[in-house]
């Protein structure tokens, strides 16, 4: 069964590079390129419109010789099918978690470190620096390069039947996570049950009680409707997780140098808007999630935090993780 998966995907992706080429041959009558940009969340998220400024500031910087179409909503596939199409060339560009990104590039691990950011001040600080610009094109290794970052806020836990006050009522809880092996390593660690499950089939696994919640941003939490399910809502921010726009080098490498100049330039000028628009969606979405009688609890978070210790314990034991967080310290 599996096999067989495997072998649609390739034939998809062989299509669907020969329509790419096929748009390419247009694009060139037409003196102009179009970047396919692929992303898994709904258009009503804040990232989504943060990408949406990228597209207009391109377009102008460009003016118009290269152009950006955006796939939202997980149309080609799952963050890693995406950033696998991005590494063949069948697609130029697409969003994913930081998370995603550490299962191809490992210095991306460092973000999954629970209570690492003191607060988003600090995480942009480093993100915005020298060592996030460092990191982002340290995945060029692995045909995937990184562009900006974008703000995905701070993720806490959302469950069907009460809150996770401490790490002890996360005993006996599915949780889903990110099929990530930091997201697997906290939850187990913390006292939970970590399962592994794609995003769009977060829903119905809530709904049938396959899993017992699930650990998320806000916007997240309310633009996946699952605030419709899980009424709990405990907002212990165990992790700083930014969102990674990403260009597959296959495409980058056709590109000139004034060409990839607009390119980075187009998305380092929209990172001040995402961030706006996800602090205006937060607040918008604390109430939403008020008028729908989702309970807030607020714990100690020392609880969390120091139960978490021993991951970010075994992960100085690799000589460059340690270096780069204790760089992340000195910011």
């Amino acid at each position: 069964m599996q096999n067989c998966k495997a072998i649609k995907r390739k034939i998809i992706g062989v299509l669907f590079g020969v329509f790419i080429l096929g748009l390419s041959a247009c694009s060139n009558i037409k003196e102009h390129k179009t970047l396919f940009f692929a992303h898994s969340l709904p258009v009503t998220h804040p990232v989504h419109k943060g990408i949406l400024e990228m597209q207009k500031l391109l377009n102008e910087k460009s003016g118009g010789k290269l152009q950006i179409k955006i796939f939202p909503d997980g149309q080609l596939g799952s963050e890693r099918e995406m950033l696998e199409l991005l590494q063949i060339g069948s697609v130029a560009m697409t969003k994913v978690s930081a998370a995603s990104m550490s299962n191809f590039a490992p210095e991306y691990r460092v973000f999954g470190v629970p209570y690492l950011f003191r607060d988003s001040e600090h995480l942009f600080s480093v993100l915005e620096g020298e060592l996030g610009k460092k990191i982002l094109e340290g995945g060029s290794e692995f045909l995937l390069r990184g562009l900006c970052f974008y703000d995905a806020g701070s993720r806490s836990f959302y469950t069907l039947d009460g809150f996770v006050k401490t790490p002890e009522d996360l005993k006996g809880k599915k949780i889903r996570v990110m099929n990530d092996q930091m997201s697997v390593q906290m939850v187990n660690t913390l006292g939970g049950s970590a399962t592994p499950m794609a995003y769009g089939e977060l829903y119905t696994a809530l709904q049938q009680r396959v899993v017992d919640g699930a650990e998320n941003n806000v916007p997240s939490f309310v633009t996946s409707n699952h605030y419709e399910i899980c009424k709990y809502y405990t907002i212990d921010e165990h992790s700083m997780i930014p969102d990674v726009v990403v260009v597959g080098t296959k495409f980058w490498d056709t590109l000139s140098e004034t060409e990839k100049g607009w390119l980075q330039a187009a998305a380092d000028e929209s990172v001040a808007k995402e961030k706006a628009y996800w602090k205006e969606t937060v607040k918008e979405n604390m109430e939403v999630l008020k008028k729908a009688n989702v309970q807030i609890h607020y714990p100690d978070k020392s609880l969390f935090s120091e139960k978490s210790k021993p991951i970010m314990e075994e992960l100085m034991k690799d000589p460059k993780m340690n270096t780069l967080i204790q760089k992340i310290n000195t910011y």
